[in-house]
């Protein structure tokens, strides 16, 4: 062999290992609204096919190249405080990528923060679904910018307090303009709004909070004292917390008051977090700073929850937006992977995974998408027991679902370029914001027992169902025995608000879901015959069914 031909041959060797086989194309392409199956029957459900139409090019945006961009770009330039400028003077200013305000504009602009009540004032029965499928089909593009626009959706009806407040602010609050940067806020075409409850020493226990508000002749405040933890501060205005010798008020406090001037507001720093990377979370100093008082002095808890209970809403969303988005990618990946001989999806055990993940992921979009439908409905009784128990079990599950999806990927899964990291991150958020696990299943018990209509609605919805399935049946009957005894209520209040959960999501299942998904979800959820890992649906399952159903498809 001669020199030249051994170099001949070591090239065209050198060449062949360069050949890689056996990848999985990007996601881009697809429609996560009108292209999964089981949040395009859900809209049109409790809305209809003009309400899901109306969504098209959102859905077409969200599972593009450019969005998907954005949300990378939005996690890796992470928002920096400025506090002072170059002259020493305070300013407290968060600076955002530009990405993150390529984010914020698309969900405004398309009416997924304040618009919906605004919508429905004008006859849109359907505004808030809408706005909720939209939300959950929007948010898998990147979740921490979700939180400024929940927050905006969700001060309006507790603004409404105090119809002149409302007059002077829903307007912008409402509006489908995005508007970024402290200037005065009746000078601006849109608001974005923040929330300031809790503090150091008291966290989830508000009434422990030490701020303290001092009438003014005007008939302002100012506030003194501070907040732990301030999502958002670069919003135009926040509903505050702080004490009232009449105990504990709430207020509306703009970043600039409006004469022009800035409100003292002073961002002590930005919180190091877990995930959520590209949302600013603060700690707030309040030195004299002026508010408004919202609703009746004393009665700040009531007035804030009716923001929370709106927030706690988009908790529910959030958390089925991050398992659709694990499910979407691992379903993705495993169709187009191949092992031992086939394709990933065709295994026996993955599919078998695959498939409940699908059935965690569609029980999740079934109930976020019917507690929006409750607030359409004037369902307040349905809704404060309905949203707490899901907040509990949809929030609570998110994390060991988007890991499972995680494997699904193995070693890919792990790298941060596959996107599913950042969800892993964000994952335990929303089971911690708004009250965490024993907080939430607390206000559950307060909900049945403070309210007998919230208890007697949610049992309404869940008996729609009865006779449908003996397993279903069964568990209603073990959530009634758990209720048999109230002297123990509380040491059980966390398998109460998931056996709630469960029996909501089946009773929806059973009456609108494919028999291939009820019948999954009754024999593993509520029949008893469920591993405590994903991936053990009995065998039984038509799981090429499942995950044929949960493959998100693009839609012209």
């Amino acid at each position: 062999m001669t020199i030249d031909g051994l170099t001949g041959s070591y090239g065209a060797l050198m060449s062949a290992t360069h050949e890689v086989t056996n990848q999985v194309p990007p996601l881009i392409g697809h429609d996560p609204i009108a292209g999964d199956a089981a949040l395009a029957e859900a809209c049109v459900r409790h809305a209809d096919q003009a309400t899901l139409a109306s969504l098209a090019d959102l859905g077409r945006l969200a599972g593009s190249e450019q969005a998907q961009e954005w949300g990378r770009l939005a996690n890796e330039n992470v928002p920096r405080l400025r506090t002072h400028d170059r002259y020493g003077h305070r300013i407290d200013e968060v600076e955002f990528h530009p990405a993150w305000h390529d984010l914020m504009r698309t969900a405004v602009e398309h009416g997924l923060a304040g618009a919906p009540w605004a919508d429905a004032g004008s006859g849109n029965r359907h505004a808030h679904v809408r706005r909720a499928v939209g939300y959950l089909g929007w948010t898998q593009v990147e979740m921490g910018h979700g939180c400024p626009v929940t927050m905006t959706y969700a001060a309006v009806p507790a603004l409404r307090r105090t119809p002149e407040l409302a007059a002077r602010y829903e307007p912008g609050l409402t509006a489908r303009a995005y508007s970024f940067g402290l200037t005065d806020p009746a000078a601006k075409p849109g608001l974005i709004a923040g929330m300031g409850m809790t503090e150091k020493q008291g966290g989830s226990d508000v009434r422990a909070n030490t701020s303290r508000a001092v009438p003014q002749p005007d008939g302002s405040f100012r506030i003194v004292g501070h907040k732990w933890f301030t999502s958002a501060p670069m919003s135009d205005v926040f509903l505050v917390l702080a004490q009232l010798d009449e105990g504990v008020s709430c207020f509306l406090v703009p970043r600039v008051l409006p004469d022009g001037s800035r409100n003292v507001f002073r961002v002590q720093r930005l919180k190091d977090k877990l995930g959520d990377r590209s949302n600013a979370s603060s700690e707030v100093e309040f030195d004299g700073t002026v508010g408004w008082l919202v609703g009746e002095p004393g009665r700040g808890v009531p007035a804030i929850i009716e923001m929370v209970n709106m927030t706690r809403l988009d908790c529910v969303l959030g958390s089925a937006a991050t398992v659709r988005a694990a499910l979407t990618q691992a379903i993705h990946h495993s169709r187009h992977r191949s092992a031992f001989g086939a394709l990933l999806v065709d295994q026996p055990l993955m599919g078998n995974v695959l498939a409940d993940l699908a059935v965690e992921s569609e029980a999740a979009t079934a109930l976020a998408v019917r507690l929006a439908a409750a607030v359409d409905a004037g369902e307040t009784a349905f809704l404060r027991l309905a949203g707490a128990a899901a907040k509990f079990w949809v929030c609570k599950r998110t994390p060991g679902v988007v890991a499972e999806a995680m494997e699904v990927l193995g070693g890919n899964g792990y790298v941060e370029d596959s996107g599913l990291p950042r969800l892993y991150r964000q994952s335990p958020l929303n089971s911690i914001w708004e009250g965490s696990g024993n907080v939430i299943a607390l206000d559950v018990l307060r909900a049945m027992g403070r309210s007998s209509d919230s208890l007697a609605a949610v049992t309404a919805e869940i008996d729609l169902a009865r006779g449908a399935d003996p397993r279903f049946d069964d568990a209603v009957k073990r959530l009634s025995a758990e209720l048999g005894d109230p002297d123990r209520l509380p040491l059980r209040a966390r398998r109460i608000a998931g056996l709630l959960a469960l029996c909501l999501q089946g009773s929806l299942l059973l009456r609108h879901a494919p028999h291939a998904v009820a019948d999954a979800f009754c024999a593993s959820r509520l029949g008893g015959d469920w591993g405590a890992v994903l991936g053990t649906l009995p065998a039984a399952t038509d799981v090429a069914a499942l995950v044929e159903r949960s493959a998100v498809e693009a839609v012209s």
